[in-house]
């Protein structure tokens, strides 16, 4: 089910910084109070292959998140301790020694099964036993969120396993949706910051499209 427009999920999660401190953190809440956009991104495992080439970009973006106001949060379904561990490798075995954002760990998958942001193929009931069985891993898809100050959700993406995001769409995504916020105009197609946006209406359209 798409959340774009609507408010996140209300729900608090466990979650891990570099410091080994695990303490909750509510998404929608975090947005709220500190009146900030929030980009959440899920990733499938620890200790992996792509995933710590994500961690590292997000992180080397941290100056330019914290220009917009805007709080990063990774999320996996690992536990906190294996989270820590991580974050103790350094960089050159394949650690994410140098990470500083919180990385929630939804090891219950509350949050990412009401996301239905996992990895399960199938599932498959025995009515004698009762017992449930899914195919598939049951982690998450590379999923991204982007949430305003208010908790709504502007845009989601969801990357199959082997497919980096660009951290870069993001930071333009932001600076897109900040500009209709304090502009009032909509931004057409590859606007960037600093490029001409339009009018939401006919006058609009015609006068942008008579120019590009």
């Amino acid at each position: 089910m798409a959340l774009v427009g609507k408010k996140f999920p209300n729900l608090s999660v466990d979650a891990m910084n570099e410091m080994g401190d695990t303490f909750k953190i509510n998404v929608l809440e975090e947005a709220q109070k500190n009146n900030k956009k929030v980009l959440l991104f899920w990733y499938p495992k620890d200790f992996t292959f792509v995933c710590p080439t994500e961690l590292h970009a997000f992180q080397n973006a941290m100056e330019e998140f914290e220009k917009r106001n805007v709080m990063v949060i990774g999320a996996s379904c690992d536990t906190p301790e294996v989270h820590f561990a991580w974050l103790n490798t350094p960089k050159d075995n394949g650690g994410i020694e140098g990470v500083t954002y919180p990385i929630l760990a939804d090891s219950n998958r509350n949050l990412s099964s009401r996301l239905d942001i996992l990895d399960i193929m199938n599932e498959t009931y025995d009515e004698e036993t009762g017992a449930i069985t899914l195919e598939g891993d049951n982690v998450t898809y590379r999923a991204t969120y982007l949430i305003d100050e208010e908790g709504t959700v502007f845009h989601e993406g969801i990357n199959h396993m082997p497919l980096g995001r660009n951290v870069n769409e993001f930071l333009r995504l932001i600076d897109a949706y900040t500009h209709v916020q304090e502009k009032g105009e909509v931004c057409p197609a590859n606007w960037e910051e600093g490029k001409e946006a339009m009018n939401a209406n006919r006058e609009g359209v015609a006068n942008y499209l008579s120019l590009n």
